[in-house]
């Protein structure tokens, strides 16, 4: 398995995203359904079981979804906003067909081993996600105030898909232990997905499902766009 992650050879392409999708094992699915859509694209043995928690949350509550997949033997992590919708009509026509999209992320850092990130530029999703994630999630800190999380995975970069839908969107990012890729899961034997894995999928299809209700009679409330150049 070769993980490239100093190997700069997509990023001075010309066009990285079209690149990537002609390496041999990348492919893209997508599902429409509603306009509430959740992404992984970053998905496949890059950043695991994100595209199995995004399909699976959109399956539950009736959402769309995209989702790249890179194989096991090939991985190549380009920044979220290399992933141009004018280089695959997959993510444009799901990008047209979503109001509101939550981007799925996996991290890994030492400080923040029990951590959920919200970033994205749709603040006002971005509290509703949490509202669903907290009380099915006691051991995780859910954090979904731009101030407290890390720039580099805060999503507000505009071309970031997650900020791409007509109203915008959330990228969550999810710590190893959450996703069933940790140590204290070495003895799991099922049945079905660790349990903290099953409850976020189900926190995340419950807020998709609570979202049309909640937005009812509320406008669009989406963060301005950072007057300088913005992360990942």
């Amino acid at each position: 398995m070769a993980l490239h992650l100093k190997d700069r050879t997509l990023l001075d392409a010309e066009r990285p995203f079209a690149e990537l999708l002609g390496r041999p094992g990348v492919s893209e699915v997508l599902q429409l359904r509603s306009c509430f859509g959740f992404m992984a694209f970053h998905g496949g043995w890059l950043e695991e079981v994100t595209d199995d928690i995004a399909m699976t949350a959109a399956e539950r509550s009736g959402a769309s979804v995209y989702a790249c997949l890179q194989g096991p033997d090939d991985q190549w992590h380009l920044p979220s906003h290399c992933f141009d919708p004018a280089d695959s009509p997959v993510l444009r026509q799901f990008l047209d067909h979503v109001d509101v999209v939550v981007a799925v992320h996996g991290f890994g850092s030492p400080r923040l081993l029990r951590a959920v990130l919200l970033g994205g530029r749709n603040r006002t999703l971005a509290a509703h996600v949490a509202v669903h994630l907290i009380g099915r999630l006691p051991h995780y800190e859910i954090l979904h105030r731009l101030d407290d999380i890390p720039k580099s995975l805060a999503g507000q970069h505009p071309r970031n898909p997650c900020n791409l839908p007509r109203s915008g969107g959330v990228q969550i990012e999810l710590p190893p232990r959450i996703r069933g890729k940790s140590p204290m899961w070495t003895g799991f034997r099922g049945p079905g997905r660790v349990p903290h894995h099953e409850a976020l999928i189900e926190g995340l299809a419950a807020a998709a499902r609570a979202w049309p209700r909640a937005t009812a009679a509320a406008s669009d409330d989406r963060a301005p766009e950072p007057a300088t150049s913005a992360a990942d």
